[in-house]
């Protein structure tokens, strides 16, 4: 962006995309139930209740509940702390790992660059899903591990895409005169190359939340993340999935949680990546 546009102007062009609005709007509702979902329910998320089991949406039971009567309601509001907040840390963990590893090998070149780029296509070279398995198999299954393994496998595009953003900066006539005066290699990746480096990287991490949140839900659906009864989105379709068909709402709603927090974060992302693309600001 250029100087002069700050938030004022950010807030403006969101008021008048209206998707990107609502996508905003979503992901604050989200944020604000992790951050205190007791605001939001009175229900205890793991309180057994055999006599009301699998009761269908109700006044009491706004979303019903699961087949061992727990408030399939108060679960998923719970369950937005931890399925967004293991999105957001793995995001987080690839974002700095792989753009430090990428800022450090596009400046310096050289075998240390060589060795990254083959690192990381490995890394590449390797389904992301399949990579992810195997990294938590192997770690342990839970969902700690399962934020790990995410960050272990997407550290590797950040790095990629740091990498050639350093190449293009470290080039421009700014830093070349730098260089010339004297100014430190330390001092001219610290406040030259990286902060101009983190655009690229904002703009993919906000897109890539909501498939890390389909990823981190796939690997608990397939026992290698959260296990139950934690009230994680994707363990709780893994134990309601078996009573889709008579009792339709035990795993319909966490999977629609699921959606809407996707969709958000797709749509919201596809506008950040607008915003900061200089040749839409013409």
């Amino acid at each position: 962006m250029t100087r002069g546009r700050g938030l004022g102007w950010l807030a403006h062009k969101l008021g008048r995309n209206v998707p990107a609005s609502l996508g905003a709007l979503v992901i604050l509702l989200l944020l604000v139930v992790s951050a205190e979902p007791r605001w939001f329910t009175a229900r205890d998320p793991y309180r057994l209740d055999p006599v009301n089991r699998l009761l269908p949406p109700s006044a009491i039971y706004p979303l019903g509940t699961d087949e061992m009567g727990r408030d399939i309601y108060t679960r998923i509001v719970y369950g937005a702390r931890l399925t967004l907040g293991a999105a957001v840390l793995a995001v987080a963990l690839a974002t700095l790992a792989g753009g430090i590893v990428g800022l450090l090998a596009g400046y310096a070149g050289g075998w240390f660059d060589e060795i990254v780029m083959r690192t990381t296509d490995v890394f590449l070279a390797f389904p992301p899903l399949v990579l992810a398995m195997a990294i938590v198999a192997a770690l342990g299954q839970d969902l700690v591990n399962s934020v790990l393994g995410l960050a272990g496998i997407w550290w590797a595009q950040y790095a990629r895409l740091m990498r050639s953003r350093a190449l293009e900066i470290k080039a421009q006539e700014y830093v070349l005169g730098a260089r010339a005066t004297g100014v430190s290699r330390l001092r001219i990746l610290v406040r030259h190359v990286a902060p101009n480096g983190l655009a690229p990287l904002t703009v993919k991490a906000s897109i890539d939340m909501g498939l890390v949140v389909v990823m981190l839900s796939a690997l608990s659906f397939m026992g290698l993340g959260a296990k139950p009864p934690i009230p994680e989105w994707g363990a709780m379709i893994t134990t309601g999935r078996k009573y889709l068909l008579d009792y339709w709402w035990v795993p319909t709603f966490p999977g629609f949680a699921i959606f809407v927090s996707v969709l958000a974060f797709n749509v919201l992302g596809d506008w950040i990546r607008d915003v900061m693309d200089p040749r839409a600001q013409a």
